[in-house]
């Protein structure tokens, strides 16, 4: 019993809590000289929603927001059908990975390949092996950059191409690196776009990618091509794109996979700390 009435206490401090940081915030809108009221209400969505991987009911959201359930249908009709969020089930929303995809079309991701194009040069040089970059894309990973290698021979990956992120080491690799509510918000994602269920082995898969640093497997869909995978990561340490090469054994090369493993870390850690992350410092 005792434990019961302080859970409703810390439920109501909380609540109580959550309604002064509405009021405040909603004296601070009036003091504004320019205010835009639906735009700010529709921000206030979509930033509640980023901390909300299970998503929220609107009658939740209206609570949160200090606003009237009326208010909050009309800015989720709005925002679902521009693609920001979208309904999990029932009543219930959730953002969908639009913002990330504004991001990527922002102007860091140019900088992403300026920074990464030379080092996967120099990395097809050495190693004699194609490789490719790869950044999520809604419930695949799209290839956005793409380098042969200088033999006459070779095997690649379609520049533009897209995979499901289910079928690609480099969509394990970038999966396993990132914070626990975009996984989730990833995961709820990709569900939607393809409608299949995750494996069931998942979480163990990403846990021992995470451990090693690194993803190297035969290939989901060709046969004969072990796939390597290294994260890109920013600051915080959490990918932004993968490095991969897809491995295929010449009869008369010197150059050995391990060879190529540590050629492959090297130019991920290297085009990372280009961009202010740093290795993982994961060993094989």
């Amino acid at each position: 019993m005792q434990r019961t009435k302080t859970a409703e206490k810390t439920s109501v401090a909380k609540g109580a809590d959550v309604k002064a940081k509405a009021a405040k915030a909603s004296k601070t809108k009036t003091a504004k000289t320019y205010a835009a009221p639906a735009l700010e209400k529709g921000l206030d969505v979509l930033e509640l929603l980023a901390h909300q991987p299970a998503g929220l009911t609107k009658s939740q959201l209206a609570r949160e927001l200090n606003r009237t359930v009326s208010e909050i249908f009309r800015m989720l009709v709005c925002l679902e059908e521009r693609g920001y969020i979208a309904q999990l089930s029932e009543d219930r929303y959730s953002l969908t990975l639009k913002l990330f995809q504004l991001v990527q079309e922002h102007p860091p991701t140019e900088r992403l390949l300026v920074e990464a194009l030379p080092v996967m040069h120099h990395l097809a040089h050495v190693t004699k092996q194609s490789c490719h970059l790869g950044v999520l894309e809604l419930g695949n990973v799209a290839i956005l950059a793409q380098v042969n290698p200088p033999t006459r021979i070779g095997f690649y990956v379609k520049l533009g191409s897209t995979v499901d992120i289910m079928d690609a080491a480099s969509g394990y690799v970038i999966l396993a690196h990132q914070p626990p509510e975009q996984l989730e918000r990833i995961l709820a994602e990709w569900e939607r776009e393809t409608g299949r269920t995750q494996p069931s082995d998942l979480q163990t898969h990403l846990n021992k990618i995470r451990k090693q640093g690194f993803e190297k497997r035969p290939s989901y869909l060709v046969k004969g091509v072990v796939n390597i995978s290294y994260p890109i990561v920013n600051e915080r340490g959490w990918a932004i794109g993968a490095l991969t090469i897809p491995h295929i054994e010449y009869t008369d090369s010197e150059i050995t996979m391990a060879m190529v493993m540590g050629e492959l870390e090297k130019a991920a850690a290297e085009i990372s700390g280009k961009l202010g992350g740093s290795s993982l410092g994961k060993k094989r």
